[in-house]
């Protein structure tokens, strides 16, 4: 279906309006001006109620005064006219051949948002994000992005305070550069120092033997100057210890004994040395923990540049409505400023584009305060409209010249149309 968009409108006794015509610009902006309560806005809801159906109706939608009911009809470049009149506002669709539809066929093109665009600007940052890209159809694969992008961005934040925390740490821990690189074994030490006492308690026994052996030889020569008759019974054995006696007093002058000093000194120094060792080896451990976490910080970045330029990529490819329109956290933007930080004119500017784009085969869209804009933003605005072939009506407050017609008392200046 084409863009449909509206080509006539006859309004008569609808709210402010007394009577007028209006041939509204096909492709851009048609701007209805005048003072406040002349009937500028009555003109839309005229055609929201037409358009729109019954929950669009006003509330007194009959002019104060008038001899008759509201009257609406409308022409538009499908061939239909829409026609609302009666003491009820009886809705009438016929197209150019005579055949007659309802609201359902008008439902068919007719945006809901084009006819009540003020509903739009008052929903919540989230729920205008939502609705464009519900339009755009990419909500579930942004939300998986934006839900990747906080997890990486969390995870960075915390990996990132661990890998300070720690490198701090690090800049105060002990280090010695004398110390070796592994710590000296106490058991090895402890059992050299055994085997020294052992050898040296073999030494002493030996010496005792020979002390034993020396006593035993005193006693000897005592009991040959007593038994001198005994003497050639006791040459030989006197002879064979004699003999023992030489061989173990040449062996035993032989020892030599193991100094038990360096072995004490180290093993004093050994625990000291070791706590060094230790020292160095939790510095290097801290250390290392620290150059992973940086590391992992620095592949979370990697990892978020990532998905942010997946993101941007995505958002660009779906074929945003208006330059500079984008969604980051869930929340909609224009030229980096959220929505309470756009002036009306970029509100208005804003909600028009997501408004066309919900509905594309609607070619209107219904602007109320155009006074927003000043008179070069409005030239702009208009420009727009125009390159995108689409139909604006709105309303301004303002007599001059950037006024399409200017109504006064319901009727539009210069203009003699016969009411009831």
């Amino acid at each position: 279906m084409d863009n449909v968009k509206i080509s006539a409108l006859e309004l008569e006794n609808v709210k402010r309006i007394k009577a007028i015509q209006l041939v509204p610009t096909e492709s851009g902006l048609t701007v209805i001006g005048g003072r406040n309560a002349q009937g500028k806005s009555s003109v839309l809801d005229a055609i929201a109620w037409a358009l729109g159906g019954n929950k669009m109706r006003p509330k007194a939608p009959n002019r104060d005064g008038a001899e008759t009911p509201a009257s609406i009809h409308m022409e538009l470049n499908n061939g239909l006219i829409v026609e609302r009149g009666g003491k009820n506002g009886t809705l009438k669709v016929t197209d150019s051949r005579g055949l007659k539809g309802g609201q359902a066929l008008l439902d068919e093109f007719v945006g809901q948002l084009a006819l009540d665009l003020p509903r739009f600007m008052v929903t919540s940052d989230r729920e205008r994000a939502d609705y464009l890209l519900g339009i755009l159809g990419v909500s579930d694969e942004l939300a998986r992005i934006d839900g990747e992008i906080r997890s990486a961005y969390d995870e960075r934040r915390y990996v990132g305070q661990d890998a300070d925390r720690k490198a701090k740490a690090v800049e105060d821990m002990e280090s010695y550069a004398d110390a070796p690189a592994e710590t000296i074994s106490l058991t090895d030490l402890t059992a050299k120092m055994q085997a020294a006492m052992a050898q040296n308690a073999a030494n002493a026994d030996a010496r005792g033997k020979v002390e034993r052996m020396r006593d035993e030889l005193d006693r000897r020569r005592m009991e040959i100057d007593g038994l001198t008759a005994r003497l050639n019974e006791l040459t030989a054995k006197q002879d064979e210890h004699i003999a023992i006696y030489n061989a173990e007093l040449r062996r035993v002058s032989e020892l030599v004994d193991v100094d038990t000093a360096p072995i004490e000194s180290e093993i004093e120094s050994a625990e000291a040395t070791n706590a060094k060792v230790r020292a160095n080896q939790r510095k290097a451990e801290a250390q290392a923990q620290a150059r992973s976490l940086r590391e992992r910080c620095d592949e979370l970045s990697r990892r978020l540049d990532s998905l942010r330029t997946e993101r941007v990529a995505l958002l660009d490819n779906a074929g945003m409505p208006l330059a500079g329109i984008s969604v980051d956290g869930g929340v909609l933007s224009y030229n980096g400023h959220v929505w309470s930080d756009m002036s009306g004119a970029e509100q208005l500017r804003v909600a028009t584009a997501i408004v066309r784009a919900t509905k594309p085969e609607c070619g209107f869209v219904l602007v109320d305060k155009l006074e927003q804009f000043d008179v070069q933003q409005l030239a702009e605005f208009a420009a727009w409209c125009e390159s995108e072939g689409l139909q604006v009506i709105g309303t301004r407050v303002a007599t001059d010249d950037s006024c399409t017609v200017i109504i006064e008392d319901g009727t539009i200046v210069g203009q003699e149309v016969t009411n009831g």
